[in-house]
């Protein structure tokens, strides 16, 4: 059986005497929308069951955590809009709302444990734990933090975009996804900087100016 996420890297950092938040973010990959971070900081005696990396949850259990986190966690949220992806390159922007998640934690962290391999800019000390949402319980509370206040976002965009399946494809790049875009063009909520959408927009580009990763989910 897979290891479960724990609350040993916390402790490592001196939790519970210290107030540790984890930080996750959701939406890297797609071709619409923001990208969304999470920071939590819980108590361990009294987390919901469960808590795992949000991909590995189906939505009703992620939405179904996230209710309980809300009660028994300090949770905010952080958000990089497509304006600011576009600007600063996906990467910038992730770090970018992921700083804003701890920033408006209600007290500040004294130590923030990062999904990934790259630190925001922070006011409090940090490590970055790759894979860390499947291996660290906040950085877990987060993950689904960020996934299901991502995923409410992109259906209100669905609503108020109808033809893009962004209710189900919450803006990943799908084959409905690209066909929709042949048909109905871009919206005001596609990354132009991302290669299917700067290509359709403006094909005379040169190839090898991809301000895009090509695998931006891995970064």
């Amino acid at each position: 059986m897979a290891a479960k996420p724990d609350y040993r890297f916390e402790i490592e950092h001196g939790a519970p005497g210290l107030r540790i938040c984890g930080v996750d973010e959701a939406g890297r990959g797609p071709l619409a929308g923001p990208v969304v971070a999470a920071a939590a900081i819980i108590d361990a005696a009294s987390c919901p069951e469960g808590l795992n990396d949000s991909k590995k949850l189906d939505e009703a259990r992620r939405e179904a955590l996230f209710a309980e986190l809300s009660q028994c966690a300090e949770i905010s949220i952080g958000i990089a809009t497509v304006e600011e992806i576009d600007s600063l390159n996906i990467l910038q922007a992730t770090m970018l709302a992921m700083r804003r998640a701890v920033e408006t934690l209600q007290r500040a962290p004294q130590f923030a444990l990062v999904d990934g391999n790259r630190l925001p800019a922070l006011a409090c000390p940090a490590r970055a734990i790759v894979g860390g949402d499947a291996r660290v319980l906040s950085i877990a509370a987060a993950s689904i933090a960020a996934k299901v206040t991502r995923d409410r976002m992109m259906d209100d965009l669905a609503r108020a975009h109808p033809g893009y399946g962004w209710e189900k494809n919450r803006g990943y790049g799908t084959a409905a996804h690209l066909d929709a875009l042949k048909r109905l063009g871009a919206t005001a909520h596609h990354r132009r900087s991302f290669a299917p959408i700067r290509n359709m927009l403006s094909p005379g580009i040169p190839e090898g100016l991809d301000l895009v990763a090509p695998n931006p989910l891995t970064l």
